[in-house]
């Protein structure tokens, strides 16, 4: 059986909230200047696997109908993430158990780890899903500052009101009251596409070479990281404010592309085994993640 038959298919000043791309960057990747904006999102999210081979074909079809997004270099730009969770991965289970309500937090960062430093900006992220519908705040703060808030438990000194200090209280409250502590990361190359005229809510993003690492959580500490799904393979997602467009699920149809529930989080749990194949001890059909070595340089 392949990997991909295992898989589960499915039929800032910061005093005000904006809306807008919520897997993009507040500014292209590279740049200099801080930040510590709050962003809110509710959204629609398809998973689908897709075989790199046919990434080619999939790319001409949503230039000819979408917009690369601005934010989105050619070739896409370095995503990489740290996730926390307890020390008994309550978040994990909550995932793997479908709650209609769960969260998760991390700490993400937009552009090269090696390059990062302690004024780089970086997102503290609370993501949620309440049923079906994909919800998403953030912090946009340097990493040092957010380091010390989420690592070292610090008070974060920021000069906030309204939503963004609702944010930061129930962060705060997040990671004392529940242990919070880094677990694992994740880092990938992201193309992302946006949808222009009738499809302006569409969002596409394909994701490649999906890794991970359970240790040296400094983004910028050149450790070696796993592959967490095969290479050969990437993470396509389409997000929607309300409906998926007929000509994106027909195209999804057309390149053969799975439908499949999967979280990167669990994905990199899994890939260092630091979860067991089941929390009542029965087996699971867990994919086996690439054992393929490779460094964030």
């Amino acid at each position: 059986m392949s990997w991909l038959s295992r898989r589960r298919s499915v039929n800032p000043d910061t005093t005000k909230a904006v809306t807008e791309a919520e897997d993009a960057p507040t500014r292209p990747t590279g740049y200099a200047e801080t930040a510590s904006r709050l962003h809110a999102f509710n959204r629609y999210e398809i998973k689908y696997l897709i075989d790199e081979l046919k990434v080619a074909e999939l790319r001409e079809e949503l230039e000819a109908r979408m917009e690369a997004d601005p934010y989105s270099p050619l070739g896409g730009y370095p995503v990489t993430s740290v996730y926390y969770d307890t020390p008994d991965l309550r978040f994990y289970w909550e995932k793997i158990e479908g709650l209609r309500f769960r969260r998760k937090l991390r700490m993400r960062l937009y552009g090269q780890p090696a390059s990062c430093t302690d004024e780089t900006p970086v997102h503290v992220e609370i993501k949620q899903r309440v049923n079906r519908v994909t919800q998403k705040r953030r912090l946009s703060l340097p990493y040092q500052q957010a380091r010390r808030w989420l690592d070292e438990r610090e008070e974060l000194d920021l000069d906030v009101g309204g939503a963004s200090r609702g944010f930061v209280n129930e962060v705060t409250s997040l990671v004392g009251n529940l242990d919070l502590r880094p677990i694992v990361t994740t880092g990938y190359q992201r193309e992302a596409f946006v949808g222009r005229e009738a499809d302006l809510g569409l969002r596409v993003t394909i994701d490649h070479r999906v890794h991970g690492r359970d240790r040296d959580f400094h983004f910028a500490s050149g450790a070696e990281n796993r592959f967490l799904i095969p290479p050969k393979l990437a993470i396509v997602e389409l997000k929607a404010n309300e409906r998926v467009p007929y000509w994106a699920t027909d195209l999804t149809a057309r390149l053969d592309m799975s439908v499949v529930r999967i979280s990167k989080y669990c994905q990199s749990v899994e890939a260092f085994s630091l979860a067991p194949s089941s929390r009542y001890g029965a087996a699971e059909n867990v994919p086996t993640p690439s054992t393929d070595l490779i460094t964030t340089h």
